[in-house]
């Protein structure tokens, strides 16, 4: 008789897990359509759903809660959330209940389609703007999903914290969460805001002021939407365009300032200029040749991808070598004599590129080189260029050793020596007080203005001279407007050029035409240079 009751029961408890539905089986039910977005369909059937009890449900979390107090759960051993008291009472909305029903389980990634448009999403409508689409992998595949009580729950003062172990070292991760599209298809967009990401080493610690759907990017990247494309395009040639037609005219000042007075840091200036017209010219001749022949890439656009490389490294060089111009005008001053000296420079700036690329070339780095882009739509679309072949194995090591590892160098050096210009200034602009007249402090304060307007304008001119807007480069992984910038400032090199030459000229007509009066310490520093 035991046994009879104890089959009923179980055909009754069966009866009724069917008729209900299991939570573990919430999402299956969810996605297979129906008309309502799958996130919505998981959220109302999470409410009722029952918690399967045969088998051990561990990655699916469940119960009430006391709101009063703070709650900590565990889907899986690799995910850890921690709720504070006030996010629990305030999902309970206006209802005054005593518990709070607490959902948070493990999704898998596979579910969150990308929308097609992206708008404002339905489901942080608080945002006020958009930021650019977040793409990259997904920590383990998995997303957090975490929900309490019936009412929406964000602007959080005490912030949500989630727990994403990982054992991968050196892996950049953004914590994001999912807002739904406008189109309520289900599809969406991973977003940063209100979200903040700490990487302890082990773990991805995610502190949000809302719940969602929550995940972290691996190696995130920005995506950048077709119209940002264009003109970026726009202003790299026309950028490009306008330094090739300066540097020309560049040149041609160098070459009326050599026959005046043959100093060696205008020579020094001059072979820089002709590095920076050779790379302009070489990226304008390489994105046309691609673009007039599509097809294929041929020995032409192999020659053209060596002689950008090349260009690019003779650009450095020059930098590198305008800076070190700089450091034995600043630091040895006094019984600097050098033998030849523009021709050991040309041995190292034009010598060294040459060397590196009739290596590269050997080794059969150069061809046509094919960007994969993915906007924010999900489009695919592909940038191609004369450079470095997209087929050779070993493109990204030679990139990284030859330009990466070369500029880094650069950069660091010529910032060190920039800011020993600032303290050259800042020490010859102090040394330069005296005591005046109460009559004559007017003339003394407008001439220590036009000093620092001047100063400053060596210190800007000297700052494109020796690359250092080449260091924005980093800036490029962090925001659009870290690209528009870098873009802007270097496609433009050639025109800060013809600026610093034309400062230069006009401050060889002042010395001409006042060669009795004291120079000011940034004309000073303009005009030194060496004897051979």
């Amino acid at each position: 008789m035991m046994w009879v009751t104890f089959i009923l029961v179980t055909l009754v408890w069966l009866f009724q897990t069917q008729a209900a539905d299991l939570c573990e089986n919430v999402i299956h039910k969810c996605t297979q359509g129906g008309g309502v977005p799958w996130t919505k369909c998981f959220k109302n059937r999470t409410e009722t759903c029952v918690p399967s009890k045969i088998r051990s449900a561990q990655n699916f979390i469940h119960r009430k809660v006391d709101p009063s107090q703070e709650v900590e759960v565990r889907p899986t051993f690799n995910h850890r959330v921690h709720i504070p008291s006030s996010a629990l009472q305030r999902s309970r909305g206006s209802v005054s209940e005593e518990e709070v029903l607490l959902v948070a389980t493990v999704i898998k990634s596979t579910f969150f389609k990308l929308s097609p448009s992206l708008g404002r999403g339905k489901g942080r409508g608080f945002l006020p703007t958009q930021p650019p689409h977040r793409q990259g992998t997904v920590l383990g595949g998995l997303v957090l999903a975490v929900r309490a009580g019936n009412s929406r729950v964000e602007n959080l003062s005490e912030h949500i914290i989630l727990t994403f172990q990982h054992n991968k070292q050196g892996e950049d991760g953004t914590c994001v969460f999912w807002q739904e599209s406008e189109l309520e298809d289900g599809t969406g967009r991973w977003s940063t805001n209100g979200c903040d990401t700490n990487d302890t080493g082990a773990e991805f610690v995610c502190s949000c002021d809302h719940l969602s759907f929550f995940a972290v990017l691996v190696n995130p990247v920005l995506s950048m939407d077709k119209s940002n494309a264009v003109n970026l395009s726009y202003i790299t040639y026309i950028g490009s365009a306008l330094s090739v037609f300066f540097t020309v005219i560049s040149l041609i000042i160098y070459i009326c300032l050599l026959r005046q007075r043959p100093e060696k840091a205008i020579g020094v200036h001059m072979h820089l200029t002709v590095a920076l017209l050779c790379l302009h010219l070489s990226f304008l001749l390489c994105n046309l040749w691609v673009w007039l022949f599509s097809e294929g890439g041929g020995w032409v656009c192999q020659v053209l991808g060596l002689f950008l490389h090349w260009s690019l490294l003779a650009t450095f060089s020059w930098v590198a070598l305008e800076g070190f111009h700089l450091y034995l005008l600043l630091v040895r001053v006094f019984n600097v004599y050098v033998r030849r000296y523009l021709l050991k420079l040309s041995l190292v700036g034009w010598g060294l590129p040459t060397l590196t690329v009739v290596i590269c070339g050997i080794s059969g780095v150069y061809g046509k080189y094919s960007l994969e882009l993915r906007d924010e739509n999900n489009h695919n679309s592909a940038v191609e260029i004369c450079w470095m072949s997209s087929q050779f194995p070993h493109r990204l090591l030679v990139s990284y050793i030859t330009i990466v590892a070369f500029l880094s160098l650069v950069i660091m050096y010529n910032s060190c020596m920039l800011g020993l210009v600032v303290f050259k200034l800042w020490g010859l602009g102090r040394g330069g007080g005296g005591t005046e007249s109460t009559g004559g402090w007017k003339k003394v304060n407008r001439e220590k203005r036009s000093k620092l307007w001047k100063d400053c304008a060596t210190v800007l001119g000297l700052s494109c001279v020796l690359g250092l807007p080449w260091g924005l480069a980093s800036t490029t992984y962090v925001s659009l407007s870290g690209i528009y910038v870098f873009t802007i400032l270097n496609s433009l090199q050639g025109v800060f050029m013809f600026l610093w030459t034309v400062a230069l000229t006009c401050k060889s007509r002042s010395d001409y035409n006042s060669s009795v009066k004291d120079q000011s310490s940034s004309q000073k520093i303009m005009t030194t240079s060496f004897n051979n």
